[in-house]
């Protein structure tokens, strides 16, 4: 009976330890998040990948079908 009590009182402390954890791991995903689109959208504006982009692009629509 008392080991039975004393495992719940374990789980229960562990539960709450735990209860703010998704929020921090939210916070860092978000953060991470913008931090690799600030990343991606200097890549895709740089002048090197624009130009490559435009050709891509000037190449697809001038395609005789």
């Amino acid at each position: 009976m008392m080991k039975q009590w004393w495992a719940r009182r374990r789980a229960a402390a562990r539960a709450r330890a735990e209860a703010g954890m998704a929020t921090v791991e939210y916070a860092m995903g978000t953060l991470a998040a913008c931090a690799f689109a600030a990343v991606l959208y200097k890549v895709v504006t740089s002048g090197t990948v624009s130009g490559a982009l435009q050709s891509v692009i000037g190449r697809a629509l001038d395609a005789p079908f």
